[in-house]
Parts: C-alpha cells; sequence; structure tokens
C-alpha cells in the first residue's frame, strides 16, 4: 500500500491525499464539484445512486472521477416505533443530516419523518435548529456526536445518547443512559406526567387555602373551622401532595398509554441546565 501525504479533511465533504505524488479524493459531490472534479461517465451512475436513496463516495484522482463507493444507511431497529409513538404523543419530527437529498428522503418515508432537512454540514445543524425555532416550535435535539453538541446546546432541550461523545453528553440538559431512540419517549411521557403532578398538587394547595384559611377566620360563619382543626388538615394536605407525587414511581412508560406498576420503565439522568 502507498504512503499517504498532505492528508486533508474537509468536514462534511470528504478527505484529499497526496497517493504516489497523485492528488486523491474521496467525499461527496459537493467536494466534487468545488475542485471542478469532471465526474465524467460516472455521472448518470452517481445521480442514478442517490436517487435510489444510496450515500455516494466519489473517489478521483488527477481530476477525473475513477470510482464510486455507495451506502445504504440502515435506520436503528427502534427509529420507526419510536417516531410513531412520538406522533402519537403531538409531537412532530425532523430529520437533520449531511446525506443527500435522496438518501435523506428515501429514510424519511420509510420512517414516517415529517420534516427531512437534507445536505446540512455539520456546523450548521445549530443553524437549522434556530430556523425551527423562529417558526414557533420547541425543538428538543437528540444526538450523540461531537457535531451535535452545538445543536443540542441551541435545542430547548438535548437529549445525549449515554454511549454518544462526552462533549454531547455535556451540552445536553437530558442523558439517555441505554442506546435506545424509544427512551426518547419515555422521557416525553415522564417529563408530561410530572408535569401533570404538579399542576394537580398546585390546584390542591391552593384550593384548601381559599377554603380552610377564610373558614377558620369566621369568613363563612357560622359555619367555621378551628385555628386547632385547620393546621392539622393543613398537614394533612401537606401529606396528600406529597403521596400524590409519589404515585410517578407507578407509571409506566413507553407503552399504548400510561398504565401503572411498581417501578419505572425508564432510566433518564437529568442534567443542570
Amino acid at each position: 500500500m502507498s504512503p499517504l501525504t498532505e492528508f486533508a479533511s474537509f468536514e462534511g465533504k470528504g478527505v484529499r491525499a497526496l497517493v504516489d505524488g497523485r492528488t486523491v479524493y474521496s467525499g461527496n459531490r459537493m467536494l466534487m464539484e468545488e475542485n471542478s472534479i469532471d465526474l465524467g461517465p460516472l455521472a448518470a451512475k452517481s445521480a442514478e445512486l442517490q436517487g435510489a436513496g444510496r450515500t455516494v463516495a466519489h473517489i478521483a484522482r488527477d481530476g477525473r472521477v475513477i470510482g464510486l463507493i455507495a451506502i445504504a444507511d440502515a435506520p436503528r431497529p427502534t427509529a420507526r416505533e419510536t417516531i410513531e409513538r412520538l406522533q402519537a404523543l403531538g409531537v412532530k419530527v425532523a430529520m437533520i443530516t449531511g446525506d443527500n437529498l435522496g438518501t435523506a428522503q428515501r429514510i424519511g418515508r420509510e420512517l414516517g419523518i415529517d420534516i427531512v432537512l437534507a445536505e446540512v454540514l455539520p456546523g450548521d445543524k445549530a443553524a437549522k435548529v434556530k430556523e425551527l425555532q423562529a417558526q414557533g416550535n420547541k425543538v428538543g435535539m437528540v444526538g450523540d456526536g461531537v457535531n451535535d453538541a452545538p445543536a443540542l446546546t441551541q435545542s430547548d432541550v438535548g437529549f445525549a445518547i449515554g454511549a454518544g461523545t462526552d462533549v454531547a453528553i455535556e451540552s445536553a440538559k437530558v442523558v439517555l443512559m441505554r442506546s435506545d431512540t424509544l427512551d426518547v419517549v419515555k422521557a416525553v411521557e415522564l417529563s408530561r406526567a410530572t408535569l401533570r403532578k404538579m399542576h394537580q398538587n398546585l390546584w390542591w394547595a391552593v384550593g384548601y387555602n381559599i377554603v380552610a384559611f377564610p373558614a377558620a377566620a369566621g369568613v363563612f360563619y357560622p359555619i367555621t373551622l378551628s385555628p386547632e382543626v385547620a393546621a392539622i388538615a393543613m398537614s394533612g394536605s401537606s401529606v396528600l401532595v406529597a403521596v400524590n407525587a409519589l404515585l410517578l414511581k407507578r407509571l409506566r412508560l413507553g407503552e399504548d398509554g400510561p398504565r401503572h406498576q411498581q417501578t419505572p420503565a425508564v432510566n433518564v439522568t437529568q442534567r443542570a441546565a
């Protein structure tokens, strides 16, 4: 094998090196166009492969493409189920990818994704998140790579895969301990259930104070409530709020609807913002 010299990497596009004194490029069509490399007779085949939803790496030497490598991306096994469950919760799903439009659209159709943003350079992912936010959306970003870190930070809620890079984990607000996209659904369900409990406890506390305190003060005379009884009832109110919150432990996640069991089925670590 001939040694490589003057190696250079172009983010989101490909690489370049000297091999036996000859310049060799390997990358996507954008890299070829930027360096005025003629695809020649392989142009039609490249377009055909991309139209079939393949990611194509072009191999060029001395300014001419001499070969193609077609790659078919396989979704995670639980990706489709994750998307369907998120959509059932009223969440729109968007995919931000550096793949060519044909590949991205194929994956989008296969998985039922609502919004497909293709041919996005790694450094532009955060800008795409900003665009979605500018349209009035609250954006949750799921990622695991170094290039995902800026977008995770820009999003309203960043979800990092636990097996991902350290910088992605540090940039996210929520870390999913398993490399399973279904845990995103569980995190959303757990968050919504927690918010419901907060609302329930708030209304219980407000309702108690509205009724009990005026009764103890004699506002509803001749119906009165002695201060001692009101104080005891206040303690009971605190107990009820605590018990209601503890019922979250019985929440069962990731199924066709909220059910109950003795232990939670999701393992999610909430990080400080």
